[in-house]
C-alpha cells in the first residue's frame, strides 16, 4: 500500500523514541568510531581521483569497506564495525563520489569512466599503492555487487567476504526495483514515473537518466529530487528503524542528489555491465572462500532471492535472513549479523 512521507525533524536528523532506541542498540552493537591514520587521493590514470582511507591497527588483519549506491560514499559510520585492534580498515570513495573527483554532482563530469570494471580496477590500484597481499572484503548493497563482483575477478586476493543487502543489479532486479515494486505503492511510483515523462517503449530508469543529462538545470534538479524521494519511499518501508520513520537525510543536500541519481541510474541502466546471471554463474570461483550474505526478509528493495542464488552455488557460504529486517544495516538484527561475522573473521 502507499504512504505519505513523514514529516522530517529540525535539520534532517533522525528522532523519536523508536529511532533514538533503534540508535543506541546500534551503538552498543558496534565498536566507538576511529579516525584514519592516513589517507590520501589515488590517481586512476584517466582523470578521476579517488579518496581512501585507513583506520584501525596498521598491522592488523586487512579489510576493505565497499559503499552501496552507487554514489553514497563511504561515510564513517562503517569503521565502526571493525575491532580496531584487530583490523586495518580500508575504506573509499567510488569514482564521483564523496571525496572523490571530479564530482558528479558537476553536469560537466562524464560518467563514461564510470563502470564496474573500472570500480574493480581501482580496488586493485589501491590495493597494490597500500602494500596489501589479500584483504577481506565488507559491503552492502551496490556494494555487495561490487564487492562479488572483484571477488570473483580476484579470488587469490579476497580472504573471506560479508554482504549486506546482497544485489547483484541484474537488470530483472532493476526492473523490479524501478517498476514492479509499485504494486506496494502504487501512487508513490505512478507519481515516480509520471515525473520521468517515459516516452513509448523507454524504460523508467532510462527516462531518469536522460532527464539527469538534460541541459537545463531545473530539469536536472527535479529529476535528481524526485528519483531520490522514489529510493526514500521504497528503502524505508519496513524493517529499518533507522530510517523508516524520516528517510535518509542524505538526500536534503543537493550535490549528494545529484551524485546518487546521476550513479544510480547510470549503472542500474547498464545492469552494471555484467552478463545476466553472470555473478551467480561465477559462485564455484569462490570454493573454499569464506563467506557471509546477510539479507532483510522484508527488503522490499534488494529482495533475498539474489542472496539465495548466490549462497546455493557456494559451499563456503553463510546466509543469514534477518525475517522482520528491511534494506541496510539500519536494523539491529543485520547490524548485529555483520558484527559477528566481521569478529569471527578478525582471528583467521
Amino acid at each position: 500500500m502507499s504512504r505519505r512521507p513523514a514529516r522530517r525533524p529540525p535539520r534532517g536528523l533522525p528522532s523519536g523514541p523508536a529511532v533514538a532506541g533503534a540508535a543506541a542498540m546500534l551503538a552498543r552493537m558496534t565498536f566507538p568510531e576511529t579516525a584514519p591514520y592516513d589517507h590520501g587521493m589515488l590517481d586512476t590514470g584517466d582523470g578521476d581521483f579517488v579518496y581512501w582511507e585507513v583506520c584501525g591497527n596498521p598491522e592488523g588483519k586487512p579489510a576493505v569497506v565497499v559503499h552501496g549506491g552507487p554514489g553514497s560514499g563511504a561515510g564513517p559510520f562503517w569503521r565502526r564495525y571493525f575491532d580496531p585492534a584487530r583490523y586495518r580498515v580500508v575504506l573509499f570513495d567510488q569514482r564521483g563520489c564523496g571525496r572523490s573527483t571530479p564530482p558528479v554532482s558537476d553536469a560537466a563530469t562524464g560518467l563514461a569512466s564510470n563502470t564496474t570494471h573500472r570500480l574493480m580496477a581501482d580496488m586493485e590500484r589501491l590495493r597494490e599503492h597500500l602494500g596489501v597481499a589479500n584483504w577481506l572484503v565488507f559491503g552492502g548493497s551496490w556494494g555487495a555487487t561490487l564487492g562479488m563482483a572483484y571477488a570473483q575477478a580476484h579470488p587469490d586476493r579476497v580472504t573471506e567476504l560479508v554482504l549486506v543487502s546482497v544485489t547483484t543489479t541484474s537488470r530483472a532486479e532493476v526492473d523490479w526495483v524501478t517498476e514492479g515494486v509499485r504494486v506496494h505503492f502504487p501512487e508513490a511510483w505512478a507519481a515516480f514515473r509520471d515525473a520521468a515523462h517515459p516516452r513509448e517503449g523507454e524504460r523508467v530508469v532510462d527516462a531518469y537518466a536522460r532527464l539527469l543529462a538534460d541541459p537545463d538545470p531545473e530539469v536536472r534538479e527535479e529529476a535528481a529530487r524526485t528519483w531520490c524521494r522514489w529510493e526514500d519511499t521504497h528503502v524505508r518501508a519496513a524493517g529499518t528503524p533507522l530510517v523508516e520513520e524520516f528517510g535518509d537525510p542524505r538526500y536534503d543536500d543537493p550535490a549528494f542528489r545529484m551524485t546518487f541519481a546521476r550513479l544510480v541510474t547510470h549503472y542500474w541502466r547498464h545492469a552494471a555491465w555484467l552478463d545476466d546471471g553472470q555473478l551467480v554463474d561465477g559462485m564455484g570461483k569462490l570454493a573454499g572462500t569464506p563467506g557471509v550474505l546477510i539479507t532483510g526478509g522484508q527488503d522490499l528493495s534488494s529482495p533475498p532471492d539474489p542472496a539465495r542464488a548466490l549462497a546455493a552455488g557456494w559451499p563456503g557460504c553463510e546466509l543469514v535472513v534477518i525475517d522482520d529486517a528491511g534494506h541496510g544495516l539500519g536494523h539491529p538484527g543485520m547490524s548485529q549479523a555483520a558484527q559477528a561475522a566481521l569478529d569471527r573473521f578478525a582471528g583467521r
